[in-house]
């Protein structure tokens, strides 16, 4: 078996005396479509910022691509620039046009040329059905807008793997939908995704496995038809019973 993309090995995070997560550990390999889902408060999202080092672990080690990026020694803005990221907020530049949130960094961390950078911003703006949208300001466009762009931004750096800290969280009911699509798009071409989600019915039908936390623990983990028609864990029972 090839070595997975992401290693995860017994991974602990803590805010001052609180655990959130409790030594975990996870393979994630290419082409891999991982949904994460729990309650509130269980360390999903603090899962993923571990990921790319947005949060600090503080015990256990993560290989990316065989490297260790909790090594302090490790230049983890290069291997960054391989994990899209994309969060509930949107965080675009509001005083920057669409096109040039998009240009940005391949031009100034990949050396980019313009002109490439540009070709690339527009092929991924039509796949996402926003082309007419390259001119326009961030606060021109509605939410769900907003999020395929943020998805397109990440995309522009041309990633290994995509990282989804709850990406439609932010969003009216009948925006979801749009910005689901593009990420069954990325699945279907077999894109690398982590993805923590409240969507279920989204999870069931895209993921290649569903992990489920709870108080920092990975406590049960299977195909998607397993997970959702035949949970083992009783907590895991019991969170299904309420959100499906």
């Amino acid at each position: 078996m090839e070595q997975p993309l992401i290693q995860v090995k017994v991974l602990g995070k803590s805010f001052g005396n609180m655990d959130v997560l409790k030594g975990i550990s996870v393979d994630i390999h290419q082409g891999d479509v991982v949904f994460v889902v729990g309650p509130s408060g269980s360390g999903k999202s603090t899962f993923l910022r571990c990921l790319n080092r947005l949060e600090e672990p503080t015990s256990g080690h993560i290989f990316f691509e065989g490297v260790d990026i909790t090594d302090p020694k490790t230049d983890i803005d290069k291997h960054r620039q391989r994990m899209g990221m994309v969060f509930q907020q949107f965080n675009l530049f509001p005083h920057m046009t669409i096109m040039k949130n998009l240009t940005l960094a391949p031009m100034k961390l990949q050396g980019v040329s313009q002109k490439d950078a540009e070709a690339t911003a527009l092929q991924l703006l039509e796949r996402v059905g926003l082309a007419d949208r390259a001119e326009a300001y961030p606060n021109q466009l509605s939410g769900g807008q907003k999020q395929r762009i943020a998805i397109v931004r990440a995309l522009c750096m041309k990633p290994d793997v995509m990282l989804f800290d709850e990406p439609t969280s932010a969003l009216d009911p009948e925006m979801v939908g749009e910005v689901l699509n593009v990420m069954r798009d990325l699945a279907e071409d077999k894109m690398t995704m982590v993805v923590v989600t409240h969507e279920m019915g989204f999870a069931r039908e895209v993921a290649t496995r569903v992990m489920f936390m709870d108080e920092g623990y990975f406590m049960e983990e299977n195909n998607p038809k397993d997970f959702f028609e035949h949970p083992q864990n009783e907590r895991l029972k019991g969170f299904l019973s309420k959100v499906l």
